[in-house]
Formats: C-alpha cells, sequence, structure tokens
C-alpha cells in the first residue's frame, strides 16, 4: 500500500509541474506552429529521467519496484510529467488539420528530442 502511495504523490507532483511548465510557455508563446509545450515538456522529462536514471543507478534499472525512489520519481513523477497521450493527440490533429511538414516535424522533434534527452541524462552520470 506504501508504495501505491508512494507513486500517487510523484505523479501529483509530476502532472501539476507539466501543467505549470505548459502553461508558461503557452502564455509566452500562444499561437506557436507546431505543439511546442509539450514538445518542450516531454523532452525536458526525458533528460530528467535519465539524470535520474544515471545518478541514481547508473543506467536503466529493471523492476526496481521496491526502491521507493523508483516509484516516487521514475514512476510516479517522470510518468506523469511527460504524456506521450497528449502528444498523440496533438500529433493526429495536425495530421486531421492536413499541416503534413509541421506533423512530421513535431513528431520527429517529439520522438529524437525524447531519445536524445534521455540518452543526454544517462550519460551524464556514467
Amino acid at each position: 500500500m506504501i508504495e501505491l502511495l508512494i507513486v500517487a504523490f510523484g505523479g501529483g507532483a509530476g502532472a501539476i509541474s507539466r501543467f505549470l511548465l505548459g502553461a508558461k510557455i503557452q502564455h509566452h508563446w500562444p499561437s506557436p506552429p507546431i505543439p511546442v509545450a509539450m514538445l518542450i515538456v516531454n523532452i525536458l522529462g526525458s533528460i530528467g529521467l535519465g539524470v535520474f536514471f544515471g545518478a541514481m543507478f547508473e543506467g536503466i534499472p529493471i523492476f526496481e519496484y521496491h526502491n521507493p525512489w523508483f516509484l516516487l520519481l521514475g514512476i510516479g513523477y517522470f510518468g506523469a510529467f511527460t504524456t506521450f497521450s497528449t502528444f498523440s493527440v496533438e500529433a493526429i490533429t495536425l495530421l486531421e488539420q492536413k499541416k503534413y511538414p509541421k506533423a512530421v516535424y513535431y513528431i520527429v522533434l517529439s520522438i529524437g528530442g525524447s531519445l536524445a534527452g534521455f540518452v543526454f541524462g544517462i550519460y551524464w552520470f556514467i
């Protein structure tokens, strides 16, 4: 039961952080050509998760469900901070609007940037 509370606390903090950062980005850039708020959030979250894994585990942990830091930050915070579902909605919306170059740009930047950010973060400590 304590594991669920740890994940819930981390997830709540991650979701709130995502909302606040996304709102701040949207306020400063209200009409970007692509959904830049979630792009930035997802890349920052991937870097953060990589840094956390690199610092805490010196690599990608496998089933560390007994570790409260893994539960709090790895699953809870960063799991809620980043959002693949919002990325999916925004990518499909661009495709439905026939904004194909912007959709491809957004998809490549989101996936490539998130992967590169994670690799950068994890190898920062290894």
